[in-house]
């Protein structure tokens, strides 16, 4: 859950309402059900509504201080931006990160050189569970899964609700194409 412009009090009613849909998948359709509700860069919130974990960037929380916050069954990720990166956290508290820019950004101008696929692997490498973020789209969703990523995230692709399904077909597409070649 990301909106870097809303207020406290919405931030808080919307983990609510996920925290409840995702609740209600469980108990109704547990094949689709919502697995997890993540909140960006807010520990204090994550406590408060009782959400699964925290994406710290680098404006947030140390990692340190977040892990002893919300305990030992908090997911924790972190958005990091090279190898070293990654295979330092690795040794550290986190549970996850988002590795960006994998290909230039979809959302916005590039600020960093895109890292590649190489790099993309070598991260995976690192024992630590790797989402691949920048650029991504369909057919990228799929390279980065035979890259080793755990999974994609995606800003850019979702730029309006009228195209949001579309994208999101296509990238489930893309991802279990991914899949499907990395096992066989």
């Amino acid at each position: 859950m990301r909106d870097r412009n809303l207020e406290d009090f919405r931030l808080w009613q919307i983990a609510c309402a996920l925290l409840a849909a995702r609740d209600d998948c469980d108990r109704v359709d547990p094949a689709n059900a919502i697995r997890r509700v993540i909140v960006n860069k807010r520990s204090d919130l994550v406590w408060a509504v009782g959400a699964d974990g925290v994406h710290l960037g680098f404006d947030a929380l140390e990692q340190e201080t977040s892990r002893a916050f919300l305990g030992s069954n908090a997911l924790l990720g972190a958005s990091l931006h090279s190898v070293a990166e990654v295979e330092s956290a690795a040794a550290g508290t986190i549970d996850y990160a988002h590795l960006a820019p994998i290909w230039d950004p979809l959302s916005k101008p590039a600020t960093r050189p895109a890292l590649g696929l190489g790099r993309l692997a070598a991260a995976c490498g690192s024992g630590l569970p790797v989402l691949a973020q920048g650029g991504v789209d369909a057919d990228h969703a799929g390279d980065a899964i035979r890259a080793g990523a755990a999974g994609v995230a995606v800003t850019g692709l979702l730029r309006s609700k009228s195209e949001a399904c579309d994208a999101i077909r296509t990238l489930r597409e893309g991802l279990d194409e991914g899949r499907r070649s990395a096992i066989g």
